[in-house]
């Protein structure tokens, strides 16, 4: 008989919100043209990497983004 391992969990994502300068961040909404899939988030001016935020399923997940991070207006990535 195999002793029985503990149960692992996974650890809880704690991070903190991700700070956003306009000087060196523009908003983007990345969306897929395969899967019609969106992802806001940051992307930096000076690398052009890009941090994910928060998956947009809705227009409400959109103005929750938008507003949290006092954003009037977002481009779009493909």
């Amino acid at each position: 008989m195999r002793p029985m391992r503990p149960f692992i969990r996974r650890k809880e994502k704690t991070g903190s919100p991700v700070s956003y300068d306009p000087e060196t961040k523009k908003p983007i909404l990345r969306c897929s043209i395969c899967t019609g899939e969106q992802v806001a988030g940051f992307k930096n001016l000076n690398t052009g990497k890009f941090e994910e935020v928060m998956l947009i399923k809705n227009e409400n997940d959109l103005t929750e983004f938008m507003n949290r991070y006092g954003i009037s207006e977002i481009s779009k990535e493909y």
